[in-house]
């Protein structure tokens, strides 16, 4: 009895590892704790500058209720840029309705949004940041359309859009 026990709680333990995100996308080694950014200020200015909901996802790396995004619906032509800097970090023609209630788009602007290792709730994910000043914006992973296979899914609050003239 008390080996069957013991069985059913060694077995129990070993399933209840996730391996949804279990591919490295980026290495432990990318930790923006290390990262100099073309943009530093102070968190006091950053609060005097951002609008507290900005500051707590940019800053904080708070995450935004789902479906609360202005953004979420916009299908107008232009960039998505860093609500803290300015920097073009998405196109709209790579925004796709991904269901989750954040806006997503299966790619980046390549060179304007770095990584790193987020483990906060329990697991291993890839966590987006502006390569200019570090803001967090969201998070990648691998479930989204071709071509590139990839759902980067970003608080809208992270982000400003700038329309095609």
């Amino acid at each position: 009895m008390k080996i069957s026990v013991l069985l059913i709680a060694l077995t129990l333990l070993t399933s209840c590892k996730g391996v949804s995100q279990e591919k490295e996308m980026v290495s432990d080694q990318n930790k923006n704790d290390a990262k100099e950014f073309e943009v530093q200020k102070t968190e006091a200015e950053w609060k005097a500058e951002l609008t507290d909901a900005e500051f707590y996802v940019l800053r904080k790396a708070a995450t935004e209720n789902p479906f609360t995004s202005e953004l979420l619906d916009n299908k107008k032509k232009g960039t998505y840029v860093c609500a803290a800097c300015g920097t073009p970090v998405f196109k709209s023609e790579t925004k796709f309705d991904s269901g989750t209630g954040w806006p997503s788009f299966y790619k980046e602007i390549e060179g304007n949004v770095s990584y790193d290792v987020d483990y906060k709730i329990g697991y291993k994910r890839t966590e987006e940041h502006c390569a200019t000043c570090g803001g967090h914006l969201g998070h990648v992973f691998e479930d989204g359309p071709a071509p590139t296979g990839l759902r980067h899914c970003i608080n809208g609050v992270a982000l400003d859009f700038v329309e095609s003239k």
